[in-house]
């Protein structure tokens, strides 16, 4: 039988770990699954830096770590952004997602992104 519960702890451990180690944010061309696919294939620009939220209550249910807007990322490559990837910087992927829009991206701008809810849901 599946588990209809799970205590907030156990969903705020995981996005604990995004808030404490997700301090880079890349615009990639599309989804990663690898910090190198994130940070060297497919990246068109990226901010570093980052400090995320604290670990609250989901819009609908479940938690989530918010991402804060960014103003004034760097813009590396040329093409069209099609998603998201946050990193630790170093080694690890830490997480991914859609773009709410695609934008097309030109080498040397800069590029800017609204507030990204990383959400673990609830058990259903």
């Amino acid at each position: 039988m599946a588990g209809e519960y799970i205590n907030d702890e156990v969903f705020d451990q995981g996005l604990d770990y995004a808030d404490t180690n997700g301090t880079r944010i890349d615009i990639t061309s599309q989804v990663a699954t690898t910090y190198a696919e994130a940070t060297t294939t497919y990246t068109l620009g990226n901010k570093t830096g980052l400090n995320t939220g604290a670990t609250e209550a989901g819009d609908t249910d479940g938690r989530k770590v918010v991402v804060p807007a960014i103003a004034d990322g760097t813009v590396s490559g040329t093409g069209t952004a099609t998603h998201w990837a946050l990193t630790d910087g170093s080694s690890i992927l830490v997480a991914t997602g859609p773009l709410t829009a695609s934008q097309g991206v030109t080498s040397g701008n800069t590029f800017t992104l609204d507030a990204i809810d990383i959400t673990i849901r609830d058990a259903a």
